[in-house]
Formats: structure tokens, sequence, C-alpha cells
């Protein structure tokens, strides 16, 4: 890759599809795009992209972005080069990064409103909300808690909490 912004379009979409699903923003009239007959035409084609989808082919390197999707139910082998892509948005962190040399010269002159968002810095989330601790309160007359040495509620850790459990199997079945 001779090109300084390609580089930087590939390390950001990796990074992102790290994360989980990503929208790529491209002109499918680019040369060397590969898209379906019926978007060929789109100056502005969104497509996601996501490891979970499970890809056999996702291919992110040096000339650009290859895989095969789904479009309405048909499976379609897609090639984007770094040239095409002019804008990179991440579904999980919501940021934004947009490329305006490479945006279709018909957006660029869209108003602001129309236009893709503008990358939005994503703040990381200070704290957790403070944890909550039960502790028994004796009832007037009540002589079973009065016996018992009173015990301070143990502070909260920063030990990592556990995995969430896996998801069952399904327990339906087909029957004919």
């Amino acid at each position: 890759m001779d090109d300084k912004k390609g580089l930087d379009k590939k390390e950001r979409l990796l990074a992102a599809l790290d994360q989980g699903m990503v929208m790529i923003h491209l002109d499918a009239r680019r040369p060397g795009v590969l898209v379906p007959a019926s978007l060929r035409g789109e100056g502005h084609l969104r497509l996601n992209l996501s490891y979970r989808f499970d890809p056999p082919d996702l291919t992110v390197g040096e000339w650009g972005v290859r895989c095969t999707l789904s479009f309405s139910g048909s499976r379609f082998t897609v090639a984007v080069p770094w040239s095409a892509l002019f804008a990179i948005a991440s579904h999980v962190t919501k940021e934004f990064w947009m490329y305006p040399d490479d945006m279709p010269p018909e957006l660029l002159q869209q108003p602001a409103s129309a236009r893709p968002p503008q990358p939005v810095p994503v703040v990381p989330v200070a704290a957790e909300r403070p944890r909550t601790f039960l502790r028994e309160v004796p009832m007037p007359g009540d002589t079973r808690a009065s016996d018992a040495p009173e015990v301070p509620p143990t502070p909260p850790t920063d030990e990592p909490k556990d995995d969430p459990p896996t998801p069952r199997r399904g327990h339906l079945r087909l029957v004919k």
C-alpha cells in the first residue's frame, strides 16, 4: 500500500472490526468496486461487516476489502478498494471516521444535515454505579439479630466479573 490514507483506513477498519459490527460507506461507481449489478450506480452505498457474520473470506488487505455478503438472500463477493471507501462507522463504539477527499462530489454539495454524521468523540464511562449492599435490620423486640455480631458490608472490588453463562442450546426440535 503506497498511501498513508489507505493504511489509516485499513488500521481503523481492523480495529473497529475487533470491537464488533462496522458499516463502511463507499462509492460503488469507483473503479475496482465489485458489488451486485443493482447497486453499481450507488454514490453512497453502505455495507455492514462483522466477524460475527462468520464470513468465510473476509480480507482486509493492502488493496482494500473483500468479503462474501448476503444481498436479498443471495451471496455475492464484494470488493472495495481503499480509494472507494470514504467513511467507517463502528456500531459498537459509535465512532465515525470520514475521509472527505474520497467522498463523491454530490455528497460534499449536500447540506450538512443530509451528510453522514461527523465523528463524535467517545467518552468512556467514568465509573460504574456504586454497588448496593443489603444487610439485615433488626426489628424491635427481635432477639435473633441482636445475638449475632454485626458484620460490616464487604467493600466493592475491582476484580473481573465472571463471564456470563453460555446460552443453552434450543430445546425445540423439528417434528415431521
